[in-house]
């Protein structure tokens, strides 16, 4: 039997999910260069894809009581690029925009890495551990983003 906690934990995954895809999406608003929205609008499908795949854990999990496989998701590198950080009238500022990115993925991350520590199942802490994996690349991805905005100025992607 699954613990209505570890369900109830699920719920609130997805919703996490669920609001990090739409912050993303409206972010993509925000941001007038086109790489900056693609980055963004990638973010959202990401965020989007877990969101599926904790649904469908979540099903399984209610009417097999079995954990899915999750084969996990690259995040497609964005090419070399810079972004000036000029703020227009009415916008958030890039910064404030990558700020609060982060912190969607730091609770994501931690939330995720949580989960798998009080997972048994093999396969379900393989998935929680993969989730938290993912996250913790998009919060690399946006940490370097705050801080070449913070010391130049500029959004840059110099591919490592």
């Amino acid at each position: 039997m699954i613990p209505p906690s570890l369900l109830d934990a699920i719920r609130i995954a997805k919703d996490n999910e669920r609001i990090a895809s739409d912050s993303y999406r409206d972010a993509v608003q925000e941001i007038q260069h086109t790489v900056g929205k693609r980055i963004f609008l990638e973010l959202s499908d990401f965020e989007q894809f877990h969101y599926e795949k904790l649904s469908a854990l979540e099903t399984s999990l209610m009417e097999e009581g079995k954990f899915i496989n999750y084969e996990g998701k690259e995040f497609p590198l964005p090419p070399i690029f810079e972004v000036k950080a000029a703020v227009e009238p009415g916008k958030k500022s890039l910064i404030t925009i990558i700020s609060q990115a982060i912190g969607l993925e730091e609770v994501a991350k931690k939330t995720y890495a949580d989960l798998a520590e009080e997972i048994d199942d093999p396969q379900g802490k393989e998935m929680f551990q993969k989730l938290s994996a993912e996250e913790y690349n998009h919060y690399r991805i946006l940490i370097e983003a705050y801080w070449t905005v913070s010391n130049f100025g500029v959004w840059k992607w110099v591919q490592p």
